[in-house]
């Protein structure tokens, strides 16, 4: 039995015992098998998955206090393979330089990280089996289809809250293409009311035919449970990918993309079809193309393309950004009423996310700037480097640094890169007896200003 339909039996069972007269007491004793029926239907579900299901920690390395240190983790997986592949969230590994994960079984296993996005929050994992380990087989749970979700439908979200091992949260599909503006570039999102808490990020979210239909990634605490999951339909895209060659590899175009009906920008265009180009993004394929603000795409390879609401924007980008790297596409376009074909070369993207280093004795962390994880840095400083973590106590604190500080000098001399920095400081560290002092010029929300560094202590002893 469906068990939304053996749900629905639920309150009817309450009135009959209420409103119906002792005659007919019967008629609602003969109804209690449908709802034991949800019950076996939920619990059957949870022994399709729950076995699967993985408490992961990790020791990761950590710069955002300005200074080198490792701090612990904790979240969720899922074993989806018997060769021990292990789906979880970009944000539960990141910089994990040791993970460990807990079977359901007892069994404690070491891991690497096969493949990771950052875009999506997606990463896949590889459990290492010692001797002992590789007799027993692993429990694996089944990706499902997620399209064919909707509002109402029943799931369940397992994973490891708090660190607490394993639990499992009963809810529903709130929200089926869920937009969430600046997380949803690649994807839209499952919105359930399963509780989902910190700790939970990485484990799955069934349905009741026992299928993972998302990983749980995002979870609000205050106001009501509101819980957000990617779903299996961008997983199972993105998938062989992370397998494969360890990253996604997304190809940028440089188009800022809006639908037609836009209700947050109260802006509607006169189509039925197609997708507007907002804008293109400076020194980008789409600009250098000749595509313009107003162009509405109608197709893509001969592909036809139509994104009425934001909702649709996701697979639109996706399509973009999966399409190979250097190899010319055909945009069919409409401007001004006249038809245009576009020759288009996507180029790759590359890192969404700038390098860090630690610099000890200055008390500070920097980071390369980025144009996808910082634009506004990006837009003052194309390849700069700023400052990303401050320790407190310390010498840059004490001297008026701040986080996302963009350094242009140090002691005179241009800083471009991160090699640029790390060569600056181990030229004062050598000379720590002669000078203690390192003049520099930064930008701080747009303006230059000029700090002079006093490092003569060592907040380390």
């Amino acid at each position: 039995m469906n068990l939304r339909h053996a749900l629905v039996l639920v309150p009817a069972l309450v009135f009959s015992s209420i409103l119906c007269p002792a005659a007919e007491t019967q008629t609602a004793t003969e109804d209690v098998p449908a709802l034991l029926d949800f019950r076996e239907v939920v619990q059957q579900a949870r022994e399709e998955v729950f076995p699967a299901v993985v408490y992961i920690k990790t020791r990761r390395e950590a710069l955002e206090e300005g200074r080198q240190a490792t701090a612990e983790s904790a979240g969720s997986g899922v074993i989806i393979s018997e060769d021990g592949l292990v789906l979880s969230n970009w944000h539960v590994v990141e910089r994990a330089i040791d993970v460990r994960c807990l079977l359901s079984d007892g069994r404690a296993m070491r891991a690497s990280v096969l493949g990771t996005d950052r875009t999506t929050d997606l990463a896949l994992l590889r459990l290492h089996f010692d001797d002992g380990d590789a007799t027993d087989p692993l429990p694996t749970a089944p990706l499902g289809d997620s399209t064919g979700l909707r509002e109402g439908d029943f799931v369940m979200a397992m994973g490891a809250p708090w660190g607490l091992n394993r639990s499992v949260t009963l809810g529903i599909i709130a929200c089926a293409d869920r937009y969430l503006p600046g997380s949803s570039e690649y994807s839209l999102w499952l919105q359930t009311d399963a509780s989902i808490s910190p700790g939970n990020s990485g484990g799955p979210l069934v349905n009741s035919e026992g299928d993972v239909v998302g990983i749980n990634t995002l979870g609000i605490l205050t106001g009501g449970d509101l819980g957000f999951a990617v779903p299996t339909e961008t997983i199972n895209e993105l998938l062989p990918r992370l397998r494969q060659r360890g990253e996604v590899q997304w190809t940028w175009t440089g188009l800022q993309l809006q639908p037609l009906r836009d209700f947050e920008r109260n802006t509607y265009f006169d189509a039925d079809t197609g997708v507007v180009v907002a804008d293109t993004d400076p020194a980008s394929p789409a600009r250098a193309a000749g595509l313009r603000g107003g162009d509405r795409i109608v197709a893509i390879n001969g592909r036809a393309v139509t994104a009425l609401s934001a909702e649709a924007l996701p697979g639109i980008r996706r399509h973009l950004g999966l399409l190979p790297p250097d190899v010319p596409i055909e945009l069919d376009l409409v401007r001004d009423d006249a038809e245009w074909t576009i020759l288009l070369e996507p180029r790759e993207k590359g890192a969404v996310e700038g390098r860090e280093i630690a610099l000890r004795r200055w008390d500070m962390t920097v980071k390369a700037i980025n144009q996808f994880e910082a634009p506004d840095l990006y837009f003052h400083q194309p390849g700069g480097v700023f400052l990303y973590g401050v320790r407190r106590p310390g010498n840059a604190m004490n001297s008026g640094f701040r986080p996302r500080d963009i350094i242009l000098e140090i002691d005179g001399r241009p800083v471009a890169s991160l090699d640029d920095v790390e060569s600056a400081h181990e030229s004062a560290l050598e000379r720590l007896d002669e000078r203690t002092r390192a003049r520099f010029t930064v930008l701080r929300n747009g303006l230059r200003r000029q700090l002079v560094l006093e490092f003569a202590r060592d907040y380390d002893r």
